[in-house]
């Protein structure tokens, strides 16, 4: 545990980390203050930062559990100590980091007797289990328990619509939120109209990523929601005749591309949008939309870019300067 003198400045605003801890693999803890703030705005940094922190994210779960000698989730299997709901609810309990854009397979293959732990998961090499001591089944006598599973990354939470258990699927329902909780308070100091506002956060984690990490993130994500209001003025909105469409230049999205280099062909499937250098508004816009690779990218016109929301002819270009600049791609006449 880490643990630090805190000393106000009265000069310019700072934040410090004063408190650092790893209770266990799955739970960190994180203790962070900034100031000085002015009245009323400790309260409101606190409020916006805690909703960032819960639901803003991305965490990787285990979506779905999926073996064909399972008649249904709450039946029993000789030789297995648990039932089948007891073994989703632990497959529900393990943490996973990753680097996973979208959905994956995973699968587990062991035979009693023995324990079934987090460690026996095969998994992909862009996901990593927190804790491979979890818990999954207790197998008591020599038989194979053989699970193929789904994984997937997103935020929230998710719950299994009803009658979606078919042919040896189960739904899981995901927990995407690595920050298992956030508080805020305010502290003052000084006196009359010079009184001034100190604010404590404290973020708990899973330990998928460390506190430090998940407020980094959260404030990045929580400047991404504000940047469209910084554009207003460039766009002429008509809410009454409901246009709000920015005209386009002539040219179209394909003819661009086209003009790019034609050297050699590339696995657009395992090139990610995220290997591009893009902005993190562009980056986070194409992520809402189900873009995640280039390939992804390439299978829509700058007029579905433009469809997207808070998305601007812009940022089209500065997408074209990106590929033009980072990628050596041949590119078909028609779409994918």
């Amino acid at each position: 545990m880490v643990r630090e003198k805190v000393t106000v400045s009265t000069r310019t605003l700072q934040w410090k980390c004063v408190e650092s801890r790893a209770d266990n693999k799955r739970l960190f803890y994180g203790r962070f203050i900034l100031s000085p703030l002015m009245k009323g705005q400790a309260d409101t940094i606190g409020i916006a930062m805690r909703r960032a922190l819960l639901g803003e994210i991305e965490g990787t779960c285990i979506t779905r559990a999926k073996s064909e000698k399972i008649p249904h989730e709450y039946s029993t299997i000789t030789g297995i100590q648990e039932s089948v709901h007891e073994i989703l609810m632990n497959l529900k309990e393990i943490v996973l980091r990753s680097n996973l854009y979208g959905t994956c397979e995973a699968s587990i293959c062991v035979r009693g007797p023995g324990y079934v732990t987090a460690q026996d998961i095969i998994l992909p090499p862009y996901v990593e289990i927190v804790d491979n001591t979890q818990h999954i089944a207790s197998l008591t006598k020599p038989i194979e328990l053989v699970i193929g599973l789904q994984i997937e990354k997103n935020r929230g939470y998710l719950i299994k619509a009803p009658n979606t258990f078919q042919d040896g699927s189960y739904p899981i329902d995901p927990v995407f939120m690595p920050v298992r909780n956030a508080n805020h308070s305010i502290h003052y100091f000084g006196n009359g109209n010079g009184k001034q506002e100190i604010l404590f956060l404290e973020i708990w984690t899973n330990g998928s990523l460390t506190p430090k990490e998940a407020l980094h993130e959260a404030s990045l994500n929580l400047i991404d929601l504000f940047i469209p209001f910084l554009h207003t003025e460039e766009e002429n909105f008509n809410l009454e005749d409901n246009h709000h469409m920015v005209p386009l230049p002539p040219f179209t999205f394909y003819d661009k591309l086209a003009k790019l280099t034609k050297k050699k062909k590339m696995a657009l499937k395992s090139i990610f949008i995220d290997q591009s250098e893009l902005p993190p508004r562009i980056y986070n816009c194409l992520k809402r939309s189900n873009i995640y690779t280039l390939l992804d990218l390439l299978n829509n016109s700058q007029e579905d870019l433009m469809k997207m929301e808070h998305f601007r002819i812009e940022d089209v270009k500065q997408i074209l300067g990106i590929l033009e600049k980072n990628f050596v791609i041949d590119l078909p006449k028609t779409k994918f």
